[in-house]
């Protein structure tokens, strides 16, 4: 099988992707970020009453047809505390923003154009329009109407409104659930005491923080051995689970002890596509196993985590019917670069804002996909693509960033 092309081999990922109709309901406070699965309707009229936009006098627009005008002040209506009465000819009523217009008003007046005069009487000093200052019951949204439509992403605002609305809790999709599942004889989690020849298996909680920051329920299979049923039944695990992704990590080369692939053809796996023309990255491995599909990262805890960003993240995001994140911008380059091979290039750099406001990218001098702490320490990938020629510094470079840029103070 071909290297495949990066960008082949995320289209054919995402096309394969079927995002599930799983709904459930959660409470306002809990559904920020989500997508909606069903219009909301509002279950009252908002503003469920005429109300005052300002602070000042409700009144009769006609009994001040000229500046000067004396009107009696006969009442208060404040937010929570409505004027019960009606006001008649030269009277007017002292309005907080919010309250409800009384009966008979029709005008507000602000109270910085009145002067307040003495036996509870004011003048006005200035003649504003019919109507003004007034908001009309339901000038935001009426009972019935739906407002918050079913795909709508739910953000501060549209979480307001559905407050407003008077929902408690709203019908939303369901998170694509993706299983991790880590293989290798050598691996134990972090805090245990290392026999020989064994390491801590990282790249799980990378991989696993990714998935959920882009939206999804991280189920973790743990770590199988190298060993046939072993992972065989962390497969069946996921699927009774009803995970949608089942991420392996590692096993998925082809060395005598990466068994995943052949465990997982042995099991029903069709195999889609198998090694990507990047570094790091080559040995990833996508297919479908009846309803859950398969993506297999390697096990260099880099190459995981820049699979997992080009590959995991947008599968996931699409999933869960959310919009791709726009990691790609562009920058100088802060130091040469050689020329490239047949593969793409993520090299691992540092980003700093520079006073003319470009960005500019410094490459590690060192590049191995085991490092974990340069990957940790990174800003940014910068993308050199196949048979790309040297880049020299001050060269524009395309980048994708992984954190937002130190701006030049």
């Amino acid at each position: 099988m071909s290297l495949l092309p990066v960008e082949d081999a995320l289209e054919r990922l995402l096309n394969a992707a079927r995002p599930p109709e799983r709904t459930e309901s959660v409470p306002l406070h809990e559904a920020c970020d989500r997508v909606l699965a069903s219009d909301v309707l509002a279950r009252l009229t908002q503003p469920p009453f005429d109300n005052s936009a300002m602070d000042g006098y409700a009144l009769r627009h006609a009994d001040i047809l000229e500046v000067g005008t004396k009107l009696r002040i006969i009442g208060r209506s404040a937010a929570g505390h409505a004027f019960t009465g009606s006001v008649g000819p030269g009277e007017a009523v002292r309005i907080f923003t919010g309250a409800p217009m009384p009966a008979g008003a029709d005008t507000v007046l602000l109270q910085e154009d009145t002067e307040k005069l003495d036996d509870d009487r004011i003048r006005t000093r200035f003649l504003p329009a019919f109507g003004r200052h007034i908001r009309p019951r339901g000038q935001d949204f009426t009972e019935g109407e739906a407002v918050l439509k079913r795909g709508d992403l739910l953000d501060a605002g549209r979480l307001t409104v559905g407050a407003a609305m008077n929902h408690p809790v709203l019908n939303v999709y369901a998170r694509p659930k993706v299983a991790l599942l880590a293989t290798g004889d050598e691996l134990v989690p972090p805090g245990s005491t290392l026999g020989a020849s064994q390491i801590v298996a990282s790249n799980s909680y990378g991989v696993a923080a990714l998935a959920r920051e882009a939206g999804a329920e991280v189920i973790d299979l743990g770590i199988a051995a190298d060993e046939p049923n072993a992972i065989l039944d962390a497969v069946e695990w996921a699927k009774a689970c009803g995970a949608d992704v089942l991420v392996t990590l590692g096993g998925a080369s082809v060395g005598d002890l990466d068994l995943v692939q052949p465990v997982l053809l042995s099991a029903g796996m069709e195999l889609d596509f198998w090694k990507i023309a990047m570094r790091p990255g080559k040995p990833l491995m996508v297919g479908r196993l009846g309803g859950m599909q398969i993506l297999g990262l390697p096990g260099n805890p880099v190459s995981s985590m820049v699979c997992a960003l080009l590959f995991l993240e947008p599968l996931v995001r699409r999933l869960a019917r959310l919009p791709q994140p726009d990691r790609r911008t562009f920058a100088v380059a802060g130091a040469r670069l050689a020329a490239n091979d047949q593969r793409q290039d993520y090299v691992r750099a540092k980003v700093t804002a520079r006073e003319d406001g470009a960005l500019e990218a410094t490459p590690f001098t060192k590049q191995d996909s085991s490092m974990m702490k340069l990957f940790a320490a990174a800003d940014c990938l910068i993308v050199r693509p196949p048979l790309a020629e040297a880049t020299e510094i001050g060269d524009p470079c395309e980048i994708l960033l992984l954190r937002p840029p130190v701006r030049a103070l």
